[in-house]
């Protein structure tokens, strides 16, 4: 069992000395932590890079996606209501094409659209 001052860990909870007994691992643990913060310090000194802390770019996405027309968001309402229609309440494609007033054909193109879209995601 090693000794370990929580201080030097956590300077903005504990203002005095606190220790510690903690296992060999845990010990371990903690200097791999510091060691990865030390050469995360060093690279940003070295190459004069700034990470961002958005996980996946983020920020980057959030650029470049167009927001949405009021048009593309009532589509998109309109494909979750047939999908819905179709594969939870078990509705044939002529049953909905009849309750929207449209064509079946609209209804299947509609749907396989739909199921495209969705396979990007899952």
């Amino acid at each position: 069992m090693k000794k370990v001052n929580l201080r030097d860990l956590y300077p903005d909870a504990y203002k005095t000395d606190h220790f510690v007994e903690v296992t060999e691992d845990v010990l371990e643990t903690i200097r791999a932590a510091e060691r990865a913060e030390a050469a995360y310090d060093r690279r940003m000194y070295r190459y004069k890079v700034h990470y961002s802390l958005d996980c996946d770019n983020g920020i980057e996405n959030a650029i470049l996606m167009k927001p949405q027309t009021p048009e593309l968001l009532l589509e998109e309402k309109q494909l979750r209501e047939q999908l819905y229609a179709r594969y939870y309440l078990g509705m044939r494609v002529s049953e909905i094409a009849v309750t929207e007033d449209v064509d079946p054909s609209r209804v299947r193109d509609s749907i396989r659209r739909g199921l495209k879209q969705l396979a990007k995601y899952f």
